[in-house]
């Protein structure tokens, strides 16, 4: 047989399938007894209908390669062996995630308005001032809700000893939850008697629940909903598409759309305008609106700030709600939920220290060969320095970096993410993983039923994104127990 779970070495890790003693783990006793029951040609044959189905299916990444060529189109990188938690875990860790992204709604509208946050020494203002995020021209907006960030993605690590941390919070624009699903329906194609076994919560409710978020933003009773894209280039283009189709909703450039005289936002259609109600937007802030933000950006509408301000357009998510997006002002966010809320965390936050400060500052410098070290605002395992494994001269040129600009910086132990079993060639070994749920706050606050577990392919690797040869796995949550 291709898998003999005895052989499969857990040794320091913490294994989201197998323990130390070779035994499944509660609940994943029926997943790893068929596993193990797959010859090594149908094993293949699996992988190789997931491929199939892949392509089949056209779930596709943009990679941006820096060269001549721009960007290339790869298929998503999948394996089959799912992830799978319990539902009772995973209810404490959705009342966690809805906790914090309540208490990080608080936080942006209180900088948009009267920070008091500041005025009770909760954080400095100059954090705020100083963050390339914040945007002064959203002062005195007030969202439907007091929400900014109606689409959040926090990504969670599992440490060696079994604890759930969050490792960084996606306010801005986050992107992925088009996999989750497209994930769940290639494992129904790849092991559709395992769905007969086991209670799996479903996600494909997903894009109705998103709409229903949506709808909620405004008073009209069946508002125009559009999702705003970049364009075809974009890397996540295609999750635009598809959530677009997913909702019944329009598919629009900036060129689609134009704000009238009057400050309402219309689409351009073969039957003339049409009022659009809600902006599902997937650009960033920069390139919004060019009366406002870049006035060379051609992927915005002009006036569409005019008209959010004037409360005849929501977006989603909010411009300025980038400002809780940035890794800095993560490292207060339990403070931010004790302070807004007045309760204590659910989950944790990876220990964190803060560059901007001295005291920290010279143990992260003195420390680098032990630390991760973050910039506040890059995403997808760009810019940062994973110290164990720089060498001295790296570690030299970013201690320069932080000197620069510390604000720019944090730094974190380097975690011993926990592993799942991944098909590699014909067998399994352990491979580091993260999971991304996704957050909607509307009228009502919903989490996803587990989301978009990533997996670093690379042997040792805690790199999981997939513009860096990472790849993916479904995520079960599940009540059966075996």
């Amino acid at each position: 047989m291709t898998i003999d779970w005895r052989s499969y070495d857990t040794t320091g890790l913490w294994d989201e399938l197998i323990t130390d003693s070779h035994r499944a783990r509660k609940g994943a006793g029926n997943l790893c007894r068929v596993l193990a029951g797959l010859s090594d040609e149908e094993l293949t044959a699996r992988k190789t209908a997931a491929e199939l189905a892949i392509r089949s299916m056209g779930i596709t990444f943009t990679v941006y390669t820096g060269e001549g060529s721009g960007s290339i189109d790869r298929e998503w990188p999948f394996d089959i062996v799912p992830r799978l938690l319990m539902k009772k875990e995973w209810d404490q860790i959705s009342a966690g995630l809805t906790q914090r992204v309540n208490a990080l709604n608080r936080f942006i509208d209180d900088v948009y308005h009267e920070q008091q946050v500041f005025a009770d020494g909760i954080l400095p203002p100059e954090y705020i001032e100083r963050s390339k995020d914040y945007r002064p021209e959203c002062r005195g907006v007030s969202p439907r809700y007091g929400v900014w960030s109606h689409v959040c993605g926090s990504d969670l690590v599992r440490d060696a000893d079994g604890q759930v941390y969050v490792l960084e919070d996606n306010l801005r624009v986050p992107s992925g939850v088009s996999y989750m699903l497209e994930n769940r329906e290639v494992m129904k194609r790849v092991f559709p008697e395992l769905f007969e076994e086991y209670v799996i919560h479903p996600v494909d409710d997903y894009p109705g629940r998103l709409a229903a978020c949506l709808r909620s933003l405004s008073d009209v009773r069946s508002p125009q909903i559009v999702v705003l894209t970049p364009g075809i280039y974009n890397s996540a283009y295609f999750e635009h598409a598809y959530l677009a189709n997913a909702m019944s909703a329009q598919l629009v450039e900036g060129s689609d759309l134009v704000v009238g005289t009057d400050d309402m936002v219309y689409m351009h259609t073969i039957e003339g305008p049409v009022q659009v109600d809600v902006i599902y937007r997937r650009i960033d802030d920069v390139f919004l609106d060019p009366e406002v933000f870049n006035p060379d950006s051609t992927l915005g509408v002009p006036g569409l700030m005019r008209a959010w301000r004037a409360g005849n357009v929501a977006l989603a998510n909010a411009p300025g709600c980038g400002v809780a997006d940035d890794k800095v002002i993560y490292t207060y966010v339990p403070d931010l939920i004790r302070y807004y809320l007045n309760e204590e965390p659910i989950l944790p936050n990876v220990p964190s220290y803060r560059c901007v400060e001295k005291d920290q500052r010279d143990y992260v410098l003195d420390n680098l060969d032990k630390l991760v070290v973050k910039p506040a605002n890059e995403s997808g395992g760009y810019g940062m320095l994973i110290g164990p494994k720089a060498s001295k001269a790296e570690r030299k040129k970013f201690a320069r970096q932080i000197l620069a600009n510390p604000r720019n910086y944090m730094a974190q132990p380097m975690l011993m993410l926990s592993t799942a079993p991944t098909l590699i060639d014909n067998h399994v070994e352990p491979r580091h993983l993260d999971l991304r749920p996704f957050i909607l706050s509307g009228a009502k606050n919903y989490v996803t039923m587990g989301g978009l577990t990533r997996v670093a392919m690379r042997k040792g690797s805690i790199v999981v994104n997939s513009s860096q040869g990472g790849g993916s796995k479904d995520t079960w949550i599940v009540d059966l127990e075996s």
